[in-house]
């Protein structure tokens, strides 16, 4: 089978990227986890990082809504699935809502885990809307053409 044929998920580049955005992520992750302190007994790093993460995301999206090109397609591996895979961390999540409900901090516990949950959808939209806001307001831009019929 040539390359050519394989899907996407088979060929080399498209890993490559991914692989380089999920290291990158995963790197800011720990980077931010190391400096984000809890508040008493509750870890705020994980949650703001999946908040950012999922705003992060909802930017992407609206950015490259639409466009097929190989610059959108490589940007949405390696900023999507890999920057923003590593970056999040929904297992950490997890991991600190079990933790809090071991320790008998189940109000906590279940407030951390749907507050995240929950303000990470709502930051998603926040992307969405704020880059269809800037979006709206810069000029238009030449639609790309498509094949030559």
């Amino acid at each position: 089978m040539k390359a050519a044929e394989r899907p996407p998920h088979l060929r080399w580049r498209p890993i490559a990227l991914v692989a380089a955005g999920g290291t990158a992520g995963a790197a800011c992750r720990e980077a931010l986890s190391l400096l984000i302190p809890h508040l008493g007994s509750v870890p705020l790093a994980i949650p703001a990082i999946n908040v950012m993460g999922a705003f992060l995301l909802g930017c992407l999206y609206e950015a490259l809504l639409g466009s097929e090109r190989s610059i959108s397609r490589n940007l949405r591996l390696l900023l999507g699935t890999g920057f923003c895979g590593g970056f999040t961390t929904y297992s950490a999540l997890a991991r600190d809502t079990a933790v809090l409900l071991r320790d008998g901090l189940a109000p906590q516990g279940v407030l951390y885990a749907l507050g995240t949950v929950a303000i990470g959808a709502c930051a998603t939209w926040a992307g969405i809307a704020a880059c269809s806001s800037v979006r709206r307001r810069s000029p238009q831009r030449p639609r790309e053409r498509g094949p030559l019929r």
